[in-house]
């Protein structure tokens, strides 16, 4: 080997190793290998900075930009609320058929860990509602993303990363649906195998915290069945409500008539008034939930339209002029520009509508209230405390479908090719950001800046290991080892290493780190490049055995309270069929000569 092959070498080592043990951010550790690379001359400074132009990373951010807009507008929640609520508790296979297949299918289209960002609130609250365990849905629900990434070239950040790969050896870029006829049949037996697999290899795991929540204080909240509910006309145990965990229906009015005595029948209709007690986990979980709208909070199109609403904590003090009277009474929604759509009273559950309780010092409000309550009122006399509630923001709703079409226009624009991926997702995204659909400081924190500048380096590192000779010389030894079994051997080969990399450093990285391997090992062989480059992208991304082997993997291993080891459990016979099946379709699409 070379100078630069050893040196590559060594970093690259390093650089493994420092990833494994977790101490440090990778974007840090990359970044540290590319520097380091760089100051010995391995590369030089166009290398350098090749990741930093690569297309690839604007279309990352501006699907980040697509899939937050989704989450903070409540985009596909009907969807999401109908294949979730109609679930049979007794039938747990179709459950996570329902959970699964759709994930699946929508993540083809949308980045993987922005999607799981958005629906694994949803699964976690639908779960939370219906006192099922979070713990038995999230680990297939990041699974079958991933699968469902595998099936187009814009499904994950990976297939974009390695198509630019691919540009860059003359190989000529792929389209968007030119490796589903790998992926789909790929998924589709991964999710029949998990469906068929988990409810027995998955356990029941609780999250922090998640046995405490009896105890939490109890909140009385109003919601109103809205105009355009899917929920009118359902019954109480059809549209979900019955069995709530950590909330309970108390009450339902309709035109002046007050149902106490809820049965699992009652039908619900148009503008039904229910009064919901919980702890203020789930009251929020209420708010989000699709076919129910506050009674309070419907009133303020003003507060409806203000993009940068929240939630806040405040407790009426004991000099307050609140003390004594309503909040219809105080005019609490002219005099503060809010509502108040929940009130905690120590000890008590409240009766009656929300605007006619008599208000004490020490009652503690949930607030809809605007960017500005907070600095206003936490000093002032009317209120002993008041805190933002910064981790749950409510819905906007009115933006909705403005959103779902740009998903649905993302599509037929890439998928038609009457706009390449990259114009038709940066235009959508700044359509969003123009017409205040999302804004800048939401489109700043929806793009996980980490991701990128793993891209980035990672590139870097991708071009040192290929032009020092280290991808050559290792490819030698893939080839010495598995020669004697044939082409399928050397696919196998490559795949079965770039799994092994991807469960230890990032999946960007051991994209980076195996491409070149991949194409040098079909170079040597004599064979098309084309299959082995496509290997690398289902290796890279399908991490089944470890919770750090794939983004969405890590953001679920704390919301379902999982052990470490839970990941192999249902990940082991998923990788042994992607194995087995992968390079037997491969060169079904993409021949070796």
């Amino acid at each position: 080997m070379t100078v630069d092959a050893w040196v590559t070498l060594a970093v690259v080592g390093v650089t493994v190793v420092v990833l494994i043990l977790d101490r440090f951010n990778p974007s840090l550790v990359m970044g540290g290998a590319v520097l380091a690379l760089y100051v010995s001359g391995v590369i030089d400074s166009g290398q350098l900075l090749a990741g930093v132009a690569n297309e690839s990373l604007a279309i990352v951010a501006a699907l980040y930009v697509l899939a937050g807009a989704a989450d903070i507008t409540g985009a596909f929640d009907g969807v999401t609320s109908k294949l979730l609520g109609g679930a049979d508790r007794a039938k747990p296979r179709a459950e996570l058929l329902r959970v699964c297949g759709p994930s699946a299918g929508v993540s083809a289209f949308i980045a993987n860990t922005p999607l799981v960002a958005m629906l694994a609130p949803r699964v976690v609250r639908w779960c939370r509602r219906t006192g099922r365990s979070p713990s038995l849905y999230l680990m297939p629900l990041s699974y079958a993303v991933i699968l469902g990434g595998s099936m187009t070239m814009i499904g994950t950040s990976v297939n974009l990363f390695v198509n630019d790969l691919i540009d860059s050896a003359g190989l000529g870029r792929l389209g968007v649906f030119s490796i589903i006829g790998v992926g789909l049949p790929l998924t589709i037996g991964c999710v029949l195998l998990m469906v068929l697999l988990g409810p027995r290899l998955l356990k029941d795991r609780s999250t922090p915290g998640e046995a405490l929540a009896g105890n939490e204080r109890e909140f009385t909240v109003e919601m109103t069945i809205a105009a355009d509910s899917a929920l009118a006309g359902a019954t109480v145990a059809e549209a979900g409500l019955r069995n709530l965990e950590g909330v309970f229906l108390v009450e339902v009015e309709r035109a002046e008539r007050v149902i106490a005595a809820i049965g699992p029948d009652e039908p619900l209709a148009v503008g039904d008034r229910l009064v919901f007690v919980g702890n203020i986990a789930r009251v929020l979980d209420l708010q989000n939930m699709n076919g129910l709208t506050s009674a309070e909070a419907r009133h303020f199109d003003d507060l409806a339209r203000n993009p940068q609403r929240q939630f806040v904590e405040a407790v009426i003090g004991v000099n307050s002029p609140l003390v004594g009277s309503s909040l219809k009474a105080a005019g609490f929604r002219s005099r503060y520009g809010s509502a108040v759509v929940a009130i905690h009273r120590a000890s008590q559950q409240l009766s009656g509508k929300l605007g006619d309780v008599r208000l004490r010092a020490g009652d503690v409000l949930l607030v809809l209230a605007g960017p500005d309550f907070a600095q206003q009122y936490r000093e002032h006399r009317d209120f002993a405390v008041v805190a933002p509630l910064n981790q749950d923001r409510p819905i906007r709703r009115e933006r909705t479908r403005v959103v779902e079409v740009s998903v649905a226009a993302l599509i037929v624009l890439a998928g038609t090719g009457l706009l390449d991926l990259l114009k038709a997702s940066l235009l959508i995204a700044f359509a969003l950001i123009v017409t205040r659909v999302v804004t800048l400081d939401d489109a700043r924190r929806f793009i996980n800046t980490n991701v990128l500048l793993l891209m980035a380096t990672s590139f870097a590192l991708g071009l040192a290991v290929d032009e020092s000779g280290l991808a050559a010389t290792l490819a030698n030894l893939v080839v010495g080892a598995a020669a004697p079994l044939g082409s399928f051997g050397l696919l196998a080969a490559v795949l079965a290493a770039t799994m092994v990399v991807t469960e230890v450093i990032s999946n960007l990285a051991a994209a980076a780190l195996m491409f070149p391997i991949a194409i040098a090992v079909a170079e040597q062989a004599d064979l098309n490049a084309m299959p082995f480059a496509v290997v690398v992208i289902f290796g890279a991304s399908l991490s089944f055995l470890t919770p750090i082997g794939y983004q969405t993997n890590t953001m679920v291993w704390a919301m379902g309270g999982y052990r470490y080891t839970d990941f192999a459990r249902l990940g082991v016979p998923l990788t042994l069929l992607v194995l087995v099946a992968t390079p037997a379709l491969v060169p079904i699409f993409f021949p070796f000569h």
